[in-house]
């Protein structure tokens, strides 16, 4: 486990501690402020997401703010791209009907941004080159993706124009 945000690091000051303590409370309260039986915790941010329409967008509001904060907080451009990744993941999972619902109770992002900021202000450097390179090789996917997306259309296409 990581320093909490809070930790005697000389590098965050009062007013940086206190921005760490809403985000670290924030995210404990949209993601695990509510014990279940068996032990396992979730948070409001599933059931905000139920609400029609309005729910997924109100969580997003509060992931925002994490978000927002992690930037102030220091956090390099590949950290903000990956926190932001964790919300954007969450947000389109959660569009889908049930599933969604499910996947908000369980991946928690904003304790996963909060968890990666703690990483980032304990070892700046090991985690902003975790996390672009955990962008790169998303970026090389997406791109093979659409590179193979292409060659079964043109084969497709191909296929289709043989048939007349």
């Amino acid at each position: 486990m990581t320093e909490p945000l809070t930790g005697d690091l000389p590098q965050v000051d009062a007013k940086r501690a206190r921005s760490a303590e809403r985000i670290e409370r924030l995210a404990w309260v949209l993601d695990e402020s509510i014990r279940l039986p068996g032990g396992y915790r979730i948070g409001l941010d599933g059931f905000i997401g139920l609400i029609p329409g309005a729910g997924d967008a109100l969580g997003m509001i509060a992931s925002a703010y994490i978000l927002l904060q992690g930037r102030a907080l220091g956090a390099t451009t590949p950290v903000m791209f990956r926190m932001f990744g964790n919300v954007l993941l969450e947000l389109v999972v959660g569009l889908v009907p049930l599933v969604g619902d499910l996947f908000d109770f369980t991946f928690k992002a904003n304790r996963r941004n909060v968890a990666l900021l703690e990483d980032y202000i304990e070892d700046e450097r090991e985690t902003h080159r975790a996390s672009l390179f955990l962008l790169i090789a998303i970026f090389v996917l997406w791109i093979f993706s659409c590179i193979l997306t292409m060659y079964l259309s043109y084969v497709a296409l191909r296929w289709l124009i043989g048939l007349f």
